[in-house]
């Protein structure tokens, strides 16, 4: 953590539905190591260094069924949503469908930049970023920047590139 307020940096809101990993990757993306994480009641913060200049404030929100209800006091400064969802549970897709348009209708979020992250890429049985785009729906988000990344919070795999792409995303907005 730096000396700086975190107010400084831009905002980035990391959602999804409960057991995506959105806590095991904030804490890789924080500490380069995996830790044990136990469902995040409340939130998580930290403050990510990208490069020397640019450094981002990310929000890790829990996601259990009964927390969602609180992602709306979150998005005051938002800059960027980053939406995790577990690519090896396509059980879950339309719940997490449902999850991501219900948060993306805040008018808090109007035009606001969207990263979707398929974590958990290192499952045998996880599901390709395209198959995760069709069942998300995320071609109907047209007004808005968004993309979509593979991840493995486990292995660090696309989470530094991840956040770099949603740093552009914030400087394009």
């Amino acid at each position: 953590m730096g000396q700086n307020s975190s107010s400084s940096y831009p905002q980035v809101i990391l959602v999804g539905l409960d057991s995506a990993g959105k806590s095991t990757l904030l804490a890789r993306l924080l500490t380069g190591k995996v830790m044990e994480t136990s469902p995040t009641v409340g939130f998580n913060v930290g403050t990510l260094d990208l490069d020397k200049k640019t450094s981002l404030t990310v929000w890790d929100v829990g996601g259990q069924q009964c927390m969602r209800a609180n992602w709306k006091y979150y998005l005051d400064d938002c800059k960027a949503l980053v939406f995790v969802v577990d690519s090896s549970d396509p059980a879950r897709m339309p719940e997490a469908q449902k999850a991501l348009k219900k948060v993306l209708s805040y008018e808090r979020l109007q035009g606001v930049p969207l990263m979707v992250l398929a974590n958990k890429k290192d499952l045998p049985n996880s599901k390709t970023i395209r198959e995760i785009s069709t069942q998300l729906d995320l071609p109907s988000f047209s007004d808005r920047l968004w993309e979509i990344q593979a991840c493995s919070a486990v292995q660090g795999l696309g989470l530094q590139q991840a956040f770099i792409s949603v740093n552009k995303m914030i400087r394009k907005s």
